[in-house]
């Protein structure tokens, strides 16, 4: 069964950076394509970016292209998402998600003066 652990996420100033990791367990991650979402208060959660399992193709929500960037190190079995440039908007719960459903607990990213 695979297990899905997001860390990374923390309180940074807008234009700030952080890079979140997706470490799996259990099962070889790059079986998987692999998602990162995010959820803010009061809203529905929502697609951010997504690899392929070879890592050959992405995708990125409008929002977050140009700033964000998804990759994976199938090697160490982990996929991360580096965020830069920072907005308070990207203030969320972030998940990483393994098809066809397995999620991480998600981890918390506060972009906040």
């Amino acid at each position: 069964q695979l297990q899905l652990v997001e860390s990374g996420g923390g309180l940074v100033q807008p234009g700030g950076s952080l890079r979140l990791s997706c470490a799996a367990s259990g099962s070889t991650l790059d079986y998987y394509a692999t998602g990162w979402f995010r959820q803010a208060p009061g809203k529905e959660r929502e697609a951010v970016a997504c690899i392929s399992s070879s890592g050959g193709s992405t995708n990125y929500a409008d929002s977050v292209k140009g700033r964000f960037t998804i990759s994976r190190d199938n090697a160490k079995n982990t996929v991360a998402l580096q965020m830069n440039s920072l907005k308070p908007e990207d203030t969320a719960v972030y998940y990483c998600k393994a098809e066809s459903d397995y999620w991480g607990q998600g981890t918390q990213v506060t972009v906040s003066s």
